[in-house]
């Protein structure tokens, strides 16, 4: 049955349980992001997240956003790699579905996804009381797998099974979108592409600190975020060029090394996390090498604050970039990558200027907040009144 209080645009409002795992990066930004957003239109809106992960950051934008959130914020432990804990962790998220009686569950990543909608295939699993719609985003998660390995099949096979009990797929990117088609299948779902937003002070300019680098990198220090390419492109350029990475990761001590052994140390600085208006201060060009994404918000977020950007043809970046889109490097390229990095620094300032400028106009009519609110709560609504009719008596299944 329908609530009869009604959300800040006339429309019924809902009752949201977002489920994640890893509260960090871009996945848990957009998570935090919907949810502000949709308490701020009335909906009364839940997290579910693990309680492993995130550290001392998470804790804290959890806890900011916990007097808001009528639903509340449940942490418990959960495996980042399939286990048999996921069907504790499923229970779990299914009595606390049959507990707070949501209109949607909105299953976040690979694991986010698999929580959300495994109540609806264990039969012997808590059932809910009144009809809700399933939903995930898959945020590139498992989209990364390849479909030649094992690990992949069984990935794709799990999205399979789990697409028999979804109701809605907002994709991120058209990219996204596209690569599930391709390595899954069609879904039965309904698949609007909904992109990521940003808020309205993160198109103010930020401008470089004093001691800027010429290049910066920000991000998860990893192998598939292209940090090698980028470390080699720095060495085919002339020595007072310098490079600042800011983040952490698995494969930091590796590059660390890597950055000794071809000379590159005097050039290169590593910089501890920090917030993402600080961290884009450290640099004068932002270079993102990655060898795949879905749809980064470090290139919304720095497009936005009219910061020039060298980036990768990968994933949803296309999207971003618009009619600019033919700047994009190819992948795995470090001549590549050097000669486009180069042809930034050449650039006049002025005409570097112009480019920041319409890059930042193109993103502030496409990628706001509000605008990705909007779009999954019009998802939202779709998927619930398919949810509702396929309860009533007599309806196909």
């Amino acid at each position: 049955m329908a609530h009869c209080n009604k959300a800040e645009d006339g429309h019924e409002a809902l009752r949201v349980l977002h489920v994640m795992r890893s509260p960090v990066g871009g996945l848990f930004r957009h998570v935090v992001d919907l949810a502000r957003a949709q308490t701020q239109d009335g909906h009364s809106v839940g997290v579910v997240a693990d309680s492993l992960t995130g550290g001392d950051a998470a804790a804290r934008a959890l806890e900011e956003l916990s007097p808001h959130l009528a639903l509340g914020i449940t942490r418990f432990p959960m495996r980042r790699l399939p286990h048999p804990g996921d069907f504790v962790a499923g229970w779990r998220v299914a009595r606390l579905i049959q507990r707070l009686s949501p209109d949607i569950v909105h299953g976040h990543g690979a694991k986010g996804g698999l929580y959300a909608r495994l109540p609806a295939l264990a039969p012997l699993f808590p059932k809910p009381a009144r009809p809700l719609a399933r939903v995930y985003t898959p945020h590139g998660g498992s989209l990364h797998f390849r479909t030649n390995t094992l690990s992949g099949q069984v990935f794709f096979t799990a999205e399979r099974i789990m697409g028999r009990v979804t109701d809605l797929m907002p994709f991120e990117s058209d990219f996204a979108r596209r690569r599930f088609n391709e390595a899954v299948e069609p879904p039965r779902a309904l698949t609007p592409v909904v992109h990521n937003g940003l808020a309205p002070g993160e198109f103010e300019p930020a401008p470089p600190v004093a001691d800027a680098a010429d290049f910066l990198f920000v991000g998860e220090i990893r192998a598939a975020k292209g940090v090698e390419e980028l470390l080699f492109a720095l060495r085919a350029l002339p020595d007072q060029f310098s490079l600042a990475l800011v983040g952490s990761g698995p494969d930091e001590a590796a590059f660390r090394d890597l950055a000794d052994r071809i000379g590159l140390t005097p050039r290169v600085r590593f910089l501890d996390r920090m917030p993402t208006r600080d961290a884009l201060r450290q640099g004068r060009i932002l270079v993102v090498p990655s060898r795949a994404e879905s749809l980064p918000y470090i290139v919304l977020e720095a497009l936005a604050a009219r910061m020039p950007v060298v980036a990768t043809n990968v994933g949803g970046v296309p999207e971003i970039y618009g009619d600019e889109a033919h700047r994009l490097v190819p992948p795995n390229d470090a001549p590549a990558l050097a000669a486009a990095m180069r042809d930034m620094l050449e650039t006049p300032p002025e005409a570097r200027q112009a480019l920041a400028d319409r890059m930042a106009h193109f993103v502030r009519s496409r990628f706001t907040i509000a605008a990705m609110n909007e779009g999954v709560l019009r998802g939202y609504r779709d998927a619930l009144v398919s949810a509702r009719a396929r309860s009533l008596p007599g309806a196909a299944s």
